[in-house]
């Protein structure tokens, strides 16, 4: 079975990144199985750090069909697996700076689940505006390159 890369599209328009980690996500078997269907969805999840573990909440699994969903909860913490300084590193960063962790995408990689993080600050409402603006006048121009006229 091949997943397809699910990927936050949220994320790239409300924050601005700094820096992507590739971590691994700790999962069960069901949970596995629906996660290489694609069935997650990463929008309004995030990343935490609580006693010294990385967490990503609010990440919505979907439960798995052929498998026993009595006691399932789709919105569940699930603990991401780093590297005790790569997590160091990253707590002394979300400190100093004033950022956060997002998920960014998720996918397979030789076999295993997957999941990219990216060190983020916050939009504002302005630089949203002009993300907006510019990607609307890359469209007109592109528009025009092909000669449609949208009116």
């Amino acid at each position: 079975m091949k997943m397809k890369k699910i990927i936050n599209r949220r994320a790239k328009f409300d924050y601005q990144f700094f820096k992507r980690l590739e971590t691994g996500i700790a999962l069960t078997g069901a949970e596995v199985k629906s996660v290489k269907a694609g069935h997650i969805k990463l929008a309004g999840s995030f990343v935490r750090i609580h006693n010294g573990e990385i967490w990503l909440h609010n990440a919505y699994i979907s439960p798995y069909a052929y498998a026993d969903n009595r006691d399932y909860e789709p919105s569940r913490a699930r603990k991401l697996l780093l590297h005790k300084k790569e997590l160091i590193n990253l707590e002394q960063q979300i400190k100093e700076k004033n950022l956060t962790i997002i998920p960014i995408s998720c996918y397979t990689k030789h076999r295993r689940i997957k999941l990219e993080i990216a060190l983020a600050r916050g939009k504002k409402k302005y630089e949203k505006r002009e993300a907006i603006k510019k990607r609307d006048l890359e469209k007109e121009a592109n528009l025009g390159m092909l000669g449609i006229d949208r009116n």
